[in-house]
């Protein structure tokens, strides 16, 4: 404690000190070696021993609020020194981990844990800062120096603490008279000294001189100031009068105080204190004794418990503790320590109870015993504290902080992370914010480095040091938490960093780097609407704040996404629409392997024919004057609507003349090098007018919307063209770039260290092409199965030269064919009449080629594309089958004039989706009574749910067949419309023309083409010629589609359908008729067999049964069907005629094919009853009616395609109907020279066919 005179205070001002001040630099001792001996008989020397001097009017009670005011400025000082830091890049890991505890943790931190701890000075629980002397300094200049320092100690002049009996008054005095050396002679200060000496005691006074230097701020003073400037003496008004001698003097001063006074005072107290304790409470007399005198009242429970006074046996004993620990003597303070803890913990004084808990915990530590005891104690101090209330908050904070020092001396900064954390939970924001940040740094010297914990709690700091209104502090935080979730995905908290960061560096004025944080978090497409208008607001306020546009490398709004990118350009390959670059380049590549001229007859690659292009052919091509599209998605990330303008291609194009040296810079890098890595200035591909141009394009997108954009490029020049990005501007604010990622491929080349690589960016652009373009008028994306059209292709040459040799392949003829030049005018359907037909020529077979892979036509060759013309050629489609299916076609061309590409090819392709319409089916069965004629039942289905079809023509494939109705039966005619829905059957007939046996093949009535019925029921005057182009082309194409999958005998004929479609959607769409053609092939007879035999002979006999039996001669014809011999035998047997056998109602078979031979009974009946007469006797039932009469059994022998006649005689009875079928054929086909018998067909038999005959009397 120092007591001063303001004469003494002012000799100290002129150098810019307080005596406090000009002394404390001088009262840490680090080696001063005094040997001390304390309770015990043993000395021990004393290395280190500090002073702490206060004025006396500063020993009082710490008013918290007024402490922390004064903690304040250590924080804020540090606050603005750090702002420069704040400008340079954030900390990445390696530096982090490789700096040791001084440098994570500022110095200013150490600064303000000694600043928080003192604010709990001159507490009445603990004697630690008791006054342990009094310094009483006087100047010489004063007026009778004796008498002040009497008064000087007056009790009204000390503190309140001392006389209200907190703190024992009677402590060690030491007098000093402070002399100024420019005040006069140092004569006139020692006779002072001497008066002092004679009086207040010999070895108590002392002088000391002061401002012995000439001159201010001179060399020596400034030399003098070095040494203790790192103590705290700091010139406030920047002049000093003390020299070295001055300095020497004061140092000697001190150690002198310390040594000789000081030490022996604590010593002697130390050992009166001793004897007093241990008269009074050691031993056990003395313990029983204070156990029970504490234990016979109820000592009422308070916070500090009950009064003591320094006189007070626990006072002294806690003055001789805290005594014994100053001077390092910690067994002795802890055996006290230890005593009182037990008189407090009865008396229910928790806070000196703490108090005393705390001190043995750190006597612990100091002796290095019992690590458990000592985290024991410091616990049971903290949680004491605490539990007492605010009052003991703040000695809980300074418990942590010593237990947390402990524990990181020892290494365990995991557990000294976890006590910082518990610290600051009870303190106010700005203490809670240094405190974590300790914590943080803990975690980050733990082994392993707890980098999580360490990020988290830099970010709890950093929030606290913002509610504290420091914000540089909070921006120090925060960017050394960065590095820690730069690496994970973790989006929300990665959010909170960059967007406070960006904030607060806003707010701090640095915009710059505000805006680079910000744009972290402006794509956060995981956050919530409102988050994102907040991000989006906050970024594009501080770029207004800038005041001007600027550019930023990958923009994340939008988000480009490169995996789509797509770079569309034409060389020899060329292409109707964008959306056929998007089919497989092996499709086309298939498609024109016969089109395009072979590699023997032609060079492998067409810049072989010039020798400077051959560097280049790594590289793609293009052409003067044709725009290179690059497509690429853009995403909008966020919830809001964005504005994106101005969105063009980042381009360079070096001429021809410097071509060469473009292809060592531009095409080939050195290893390692990457062209996304250089990042090059935006600013170095500005557009060139002269040599390109870029289209731009503005858009919209919607919250969360993805949108494909479509740039061009077209190249004015020859040269080099190199695509190196895409940019664009965002709400007309901020310009974004980004540079494209190619893959590359790498070449290795021998003597070449490093690889080559070639960039697919790089274009070569040659000079101007001819180029085709052409689409096919009014194709249908969508029709029904079996539609029918004439469509036009149309080709336009674009360029100023002429094309020769065109060639076009289709990928699918079953729905796609060419036609022919004179179709072009043509009306449909009209030209598919048979009138109109007989005047067209066909296709030339010379131009058409088809095979598995297409239909390749050749034009012809007079046929050229002059510049600027229009050419048409007609196209027929035929929609074959249900289901979606592509249609590729692609055209060849060659240049009239001499370039360095000498074809071209245009490349077409449309989707088509094919709906069902009618399902028609066929079922064919041998006739058992005429030769080459068959039943046939014709089965449609509409599987469509809303259109009608309007039946109109049946036709056969070959024109030796007739179709024809059954006799007395025109159901097939009476067919006309097919509702949606709807299925129907009917039958016809059909017949052999080209038989001798048929004779009706010289009747004009027997067609192959048979025409419904009209609404007004007269047949359709339109018929269709199925013989002609295009449906014989068509229908050549779905014999070879159907024949592939067509299973079982061989085929018969086919079958074509042709209808058309009324209502619906369908037609409504198209006001054109629409004609349907549905191809039936292959097909076949259900009961097909190498012979075909039938009876002939007279249906109805007329006899007289009185005068004798019946006999009656009927034939067996037989034909030979195959192109083998066969032998054939019959088979004739009797049997009981019975119900079923006179009257056969339909045959075993006969319901295969769904029809059924009808039975003749009621009608015989009929006629028996009302023609014939009875006759006088009925035969017995087991006698049978008829019997055969000519050989059992005959057999013949059949070439091909013959015919034989084997008579029969029957022998009948009695009079009615017989059905004579009970014969058997077996036959017997034999090989020949054609070919192969089927082994199925090789031998069989048959049940005789029914045949009828009735027997009449006769009248």
């Amino acid at each position: 404690m120092v007591l001063t005179t303001p004469l003494a205070e002012a000799a100290c001002r002129k150098s810019g000190l307080s005596v406090v001040d000009m002394l404390s630099p001088f009262s840490l001792f680090k080696k001063i070696d005094v040997p001390v001996r304390t309770a015990s008989d043993q000395p021990y020397r004393l290395q280190m021993f500090k002073i702490r001097m206060v004025y006396a009017s500063d020993v009082r009670k710490q008013d918290y609020e007024v402490a922390d005011q004064r903690i304040k400025p250590v924080v804020s000082e540090a606050n603005e020194s750090a702002l420069p830091d704040l400008l340079s890049d954030p900390p990445q890991l390696e530096d982090v981990l490789s700096k040791p505890e001084a440098e994570l943790c500022p110095l200013w931190i150490k600064k303000f844990n000694r600043a928080l701890m003192r604010t709990l000075s001159f507490s009445e629980h603990e004697t630690f800062d008791h006054p342990v002397a009094c310094l009483l300094v006087v100047s010489s200049k004063d007026n009778e120096p004796i008498s002040k320092f009497v008064d000087l100690f007056n009790t009204n002049q000390l503190p309140s603490l001392l006389n209200e009996g907190i703190m024992d008054p009677q402590i060690l005095k030491h007098y000093l008279i402070l002399h100024d050396q420019q005040d006069g002679p140092q004569e006139i200060a020692m006779n002072i000294l001497a008066e002092m000496k004679s009086t207040l005691g010999l070895n108590d006074c002392k002088l000391l001189c002061i401002n012995s230097s000439t001159e201010a701020d001179g060399a020596d003073a400034e030399n003098s100031w070095l040494p203790y400037k790192s103590h705290g003496l700091h010139n406030q008004d920047g002049a000093c009068w003390l020299n070295t001698d001055d300095l020497n003097e004061i140092k000697d001063f001190m150690q002198d105080l310390a040594s000789n006074h000081i030490i022996p005072y604590m010593e002697q107290k130390i050992r009166v204190l001793n004897q007093q304790v241990a008269t009074t409470r050691k031993g056990f007399r003395n313990q029983i004794k204070n156990l029970w005198w504490r234990k016979r009242d109820d000592v009422p429970e308070a916070a500090n418990g009950p009064m003591y006074t320094f006189t007070s046996i626990e006072s002294q004993i806690r003055v001789l503790g805290d005594y014994a620990f100053m001077l390092r003597d910690y067994e002795l303070a802890l055996s006290n320590y230890r005593l009182l803890s037990t008189d407090y913990k009865l008396d229910k004084a928790w806070k000196r109870f703490a108090g005393v808990q705390e001190m043995s915990g750190l006597c612990y530590f100091m002796l290095d015993q019992s690590r458990k005891d000592a985290e024991y104690c410091l616990d049971s101090a903290f949680s004491t504290y605490l539990r007492i209330g605010s009052s003991g908050k703040r000695n809980a904070t300074r418990c942590g902080i010593w237990w947390a020092e402990m524990l990181k001396t020892r290494g365990q900064y995991r557990e000294a992370s976890s006590v910082y954390y518990r610290v600051s939970n009870e303190e106010p924001s700005l203490h809670s914010a240094v405190l974590l940040e300790q914590a943080a740094c803990c975690y980050v010297l733990s082994k392993p480095p707890m980098l999580r914990k360490y990020g988290f709690h830099l970010v709890l700091a950093g929030n606290s040091y913002y509610i504290s209104d420091q914000k540089q502090h909070a921006v120090r935080a925060y960017r050394n938490a960065l590095f820690v979730y730069k690496q994970h995905p973790w989006s929300y908290i990665n959010d909170h960093v960059h967007f406070n960061v960006g904030r607060w560096y806003g707010v701090l004025g640095i915009f710059d780097v505000a805006i680079k944080h910000l744009l972290e978090v402006i794509a956060c497409s995981h956050q919530s609407l409102t988050t994102q208008s907040m991000f989006l607001n906050d970024f594009f306020h501080f770029v207004q704040s800038m005041g001007k546009k600027f550019d930023v490398y990958k923009l994340q709004l939008p988000v480009i996404n490169m995996p789509s990118l797509r770079v569309i350009y034409e060389d020899h390959r060329t292409y109707a629409s964008d959306a056929d670059v998007n089919v497989s380049e092996s499709i086309w590549q298939e498609l024109e392997e016969e089109m395009i001229p072979s590699s023997s007859i032609v060079r492998t690659n067409w810049l072989e024919k010039s020798p400077d292009l051959r560097k280049y052919k790594d590289s793609c091509v293009c052409v003067v004057g044709e725009a290179v599209k690059v497509r690429i998605e853009l995403r909008n990330p966020l919830q809001i609507p964005v504005v994106v303008s101005c969105i063009s291609l980042i381009c360079q194009l070096s001429t021809s003349l410097d071509a060469s040296s473009a292809v060592n810079s531009v095409l080939t890098t050195g290893a390692g090098e990457d062209i996304a890595n250089t990042k090059p200035a935006i600013s170095t591909f500005e557009d060139d007018g002269n040599n390109f141009t870029v289209s731009k394009l503005d858009i919209v997108l919607g919250g969360s919307e993805t949108k494909s954009v479509q740039l061009e490029v077209t190249p004015k020049v020859e040269g080099i063209l190199k695509l190196h990005g895409i940019r664009w501007t965002l709400s007309d604010l901020l310009v974004g770039y980004q540079y494209f990622e190619f893959d590359t491929k790498r070449k290795t080349k021998k003597g070449k260290k490093g690889p080559r690589r070639t960039l697919s960016n790089t274009l070569i652009v040659i000079k101007g092409l001819p180029k085709l373009t052409g689409c096919i008028d009014h194709l249908p994306t969508n029709a029904f199965a079996g539609d029918l059209r004439l469509l036009k292709l149309n080709l336009r040459n674009q360029s100023e030269y002429a094309v020769k040799n065109i060639k076009m392949k289709l990928s699918h003829p079953r729905f796609v064919i060419p036609g022919d030049l004179s179709e072009v005018d043509f009306e449909f359907p009209q030209c598919l009449r048979k009138h109109v037909q007989s005047e067209i020529s066909t296709v030339s077979t010379k131009r058409t080629q088809g095979d598995a892979k297409g239909l390749l036509f050749t034009f012809s060759q007079d046929i050229k594309i002059q510049e600027g013309a229009t050419f048409s050629w007609p196209i027929w489609f035929h929609a074959a089958t249900p289901g979606n299916f592509s249609l590729y076609i692609s055209l060849y061309y060659e240049m009239e004039s001499p370039s360095e590409i000498t074809y071209r090819t245009l490349r077409m392709h449309y989707n088509i989706e094919v709906f069902p319409s009618l399902n028609v089916s066929f079922a064919i069965r041998m006739c058992s009574s005429r030769l080459k004629e068959y039943i046939v039942r014709m089965d449609i289905l509409n599987r469509t749910p809303s259109e009608s079809f309007i039946l109109h023509q049946l036709s056969c494939n070959d024109s030796k067949w007739a179709i024809s109705s059954l006799p007395l039966c025109d159901s097939i005619r009476s067919i006309e419309t097919v509702s949606a829905n709807q299925s129907v059957s009917c039958f016809f007939k059909i017949k052999d023309l080209g038989t001798n046996s048929c004779k009706e093949a010289e009747n004009s009535s027997c067609r192959s083409d048979m025409l419904f019925l009209s609404r007004e029921g007269n047949s359709n005057t339109e018929e269709f010629d199925v013989s002609q182009s295009p449906i014989t082309n068509f229908h050549y194409q779905e014999r070879y589609q159907q024949g592939r999958l067509a299973k079982g005998p061989r085929d018969l004929l086919d079958f074509i359908l042709i209808s058309k479609a009324v209502g619906g959607n369908y037609s409504k769409s198209d006001p054109d008729v629409q004609l349907l053609s549905h191809h039936v092939c292959h097909c076949s007879a259900i009961d097909q067999s190498p012979i075909w035999w039938f009876m002939e002979g007279p249906r109805t006999v007329t006899h007289d049964f009185s005068k004798s039996y019946c006999e009656a001669n009927i034939q067996l014809v037989i034909h030979n069907t195959v192109q083998h011999n066969i032998s054939a035998r019959v088979v004739t047997y009797d049997s009981v005629p019975d119900k079923s056998q006179t009257v056969n109602l339909q045959d075993s078979n006969s319901n295969q094919g769904g029809w059924y031979d009808v039975s003749l009974e009621n009608d015989i009946k009929a006629i028996s009853t009302a023609k014939g007469t009875h006759y006088q006797k009925q035969p017995s039932e087991s006698i049978s009616p008829f019997v055969w009469c000519s050989l059992s059994s005959a057999q013949v022998d059949l070439k091909p395609d013959t015919s034989t006649k084997v008579p029969l005689k029957v022998c009948i009875f009695m009079p009615g109907t017989y059905n004579l079928s009970n014969y058997q054929l077996q036959w017997k086909v034999h090989s020949s020279e054609v070919g192969q018998v089927d082994e199925n067909q090789r031998s069989g038999g048959g049940q005789g066919h029914p045949f009828y005959v009735t027997v009449l009397q006769d009248a």
